[in-house]
C-alpha cells in the first residue's frame, strides 16, 4: 500500500527545510516544494515558492515563523499561485524577476544578493523552463552551498521546455551555468527530493538534451523537414507513457524551434 508524503516540515541543510504541498501529478511529481529558509537560532523565514492558492498549504508554510520576505523561482501557478494571497496571511513582501508578480517591493535583478533571516541568496538567472525562471545560490554561517533551482533542475525525471515562454538555447546555457557552480553544492529543486551535487546533475541534464536533440534530427531525417511536434513525439517517445506526451510536445517544440533556422 502506498502511503501519501508527509506534509509537515522536512529539514534538509543546517539553512533550508522543505513543506510539500498537496498537489501531486505528472507535471509536479510529489508535488511543489516550498523552501523554508534561516539560520540556526533566528526566528524569522525566508519562504521560496509558498505554491499554488491552496490555503491549507499557505497556513501550514505560513505557521512556521514570522516570515521577513518571500521568493518566486518563476511564474508557474504551481510555485506562485498562491504568492499573494500567503502575503496576505504574512504581512511579506514578494520578490520575483518578473515584476508583475512583486508585491510590496521591487524586482530581482540577476546577480543581486539578497540577504534576509540570516542567509544570503545570490540570484542566479536561469531562463529556459520559462523566460522568467531563477534560481537561488544560498549561503550561510556554517553550512555548504546549495542552489534552489525551482523547475530548471528537478529532483527526479527531466524538465519540461514552456514553448514559446521557455526556449532551449537559453535553457543550455542556464544548465552550463549550474554546472560551473562548487561540486557539493546541493540541489533543493521545485519537485521531487533534494541532490548532492548541482554541477553533476547539470552536466547529466545537458548530456540528456544534446541526445534528445539527436533523435529529434534522426526523426526529422525520417519524416521530412517540416514534420509537427507531435509526429516527432510520437516517434521519439515511444516508449513514454502518452499521457506525458502533451508535455513532451512542448519541449519538441523548443526543440525544433532551436535546431530550425
Amino acid at each position: 500500500m502506498t502511503h501519501p508524503a508527509p506534509r509537515v516540515l522536512r529539514p534538509v541543510t543546517p539553512l533550508a527545510s522543505v513543506l510539500l504541498a498537496d498537489n501531486p501529478s505528472p507535471m509536479t511529481l510529489e508535488g511543489t516544494n516550498s523552501w523554508v529558509l534561516r539560520a540556526p537560532g533566528v526566528e524569522e523565514c525566508v519562504v521560496v515558492d509558498p505554491g499554488d492558492d491552496e490555503i491549507g498549504h499557505l497556513e501550514r508554510v505560513a505557521a512556521q515563523g514570522p516570515v521577513a520576505l518571500v521568493l518566486l523561482t518563476h511564474r508557474h501557478h504551481d510555485h506562485a499561485g498562491g504568492a499573494a494571497r500567503f502575503a496576505e496571511l504574512t504581512g511579506a513582501p514578494v520578490r520575483a524577476l518578473d515584476p508583475s508578480l512583486v508585491l510590496g517591493s521591487e524586482a530581482l535583478g540577476v546577480g543581486e544578493v539578497v540577504a534576509a533571516a540570516g542567509v544570503e541568496l545570490r540570484v542566479v538567472g536561469t531562463p529556459g523552463h520559462t523566460s522568467d525562471s531563477v534560481s537561488f545560490l544560498l549561503d550561510g554561517p556554517g553550512a555548504a552551498q546549495a542552489v534552489l533551482t525551482g523547475d530548471t533542475i528537478l529532483g527526479r525525471g527531466t524538465t519540461v521546455i514552456d514553448h514559446p515562454d521557455g526556449a532551449l538555447g537559453p535553457y543550455l546555457d542556464s544548465l552550463r551555468r549550474l554546472a560551473d557552480l562548487a561540486p557539493g553544492t546541493a540541489v533543493l529543486p521545485g519537485h521531487g527530493p533534494d541532490l548532492p551535487d548541482a554541477p553533476a546533475v547539470a552536466a547529466a541534464y545537458l548530456a540528456h538534451r544534446e541526445q534528445r536533440l539527436d533523435q529529434v534530427r534522426d526523426a526529422l531525417a525520417t519524416l521530412g523537414p517540416a514534420a509537427t511536434a507531435r509526429q516527432v513525439v510520437e516517434l521519439v517517445y515511444a516508449d513514454v507513457d502518452e499521457s506525458l506526451w502533451p508535455a513532451a510536445e512542448w519541449s519538441v517544440q523548443a526543440q525544433l524551434a532551436y535546431l530550425r533556422p
